[in-house]
């Protein structure tokens, strides 16, 4: 568990499946990937690939609470890539909130926080990070956290169909502080 000033970064509650699973069916939340999500699918996606990499390795993709009222807002956090790419293994900061969420810096505190946490709990060398092109909130983000863009590591998500608008993948790569 993470806390900053606004934010409680923490493990996923049953609760928390019925607003993720309307935020998996919101079009602007989900415009830039392949397809909504039912809520059969965020309830896999919540326990048997975020909470199963939570538990194995002591850090993932947190949900996050709204400390004043304990209003889920979404997930933010970092993760191993597990799927083939130039990136694959390393450490990938995400997040994606809920739209009412949205332009209140929650995704800046909670990813900075995450981010922290991994060069300083978790001793990692480089944070990455990956979006489409066309999204341009999630790589302005990166910038702000001050992550480089790194072309030279960029991709086809192999889970997307050949040809689909959102096949290409950019990456963002920020490097551990001097220690």
């Amino acid at each position: 568990m993470i806390e900053t000033e606004r934010l409680l970064l923490r493990r996923w509650k049953a609760s928390d499946l019925d607003p993720f699973s309307e935020m998996g069916q919101d079009p602007e939340v989900m415009r830039h990937f392949p397809k909504f999500l039912s809520r059969e699918e965020c309830e896999v996606m919540i326990r048997d690939r975020i909470e199963v990499h939570l538990e194995r390795h002591g850090f993932g993709f947190w949900a996050v609470e709204r400390i004043e009222d304990q209003a889920f807002l979404g997930f933010v956090g970092i993760a191993h890539v597990g799927f083939a790419c130039p990136i694959e293994g390393e450490v990938e900061i995400g997040w994606r909130l809920a739209r009412h969420a949205w332009g209140k810096g929650y995704a800046f505190e909670a990813a900075s926080a995450a981010m922290e946490f991994g060069f300083g709990n978790l001793d990692l060398d480089r944070i990455v990070a990956m979006t489409v092109i066309g999204n341009e909130p999630s790589w302005r983000l990166m910038q702000k956290l001050g992550m480089t863009r790194t072309p030279e590591l960029d991709f086809d998500h192999p889970w997307i169909e050949e040809g689909h608008l959102l096949r290409p993948h950019i990456v963002y790569c920020k490097d551990a502080p001097a220690r």
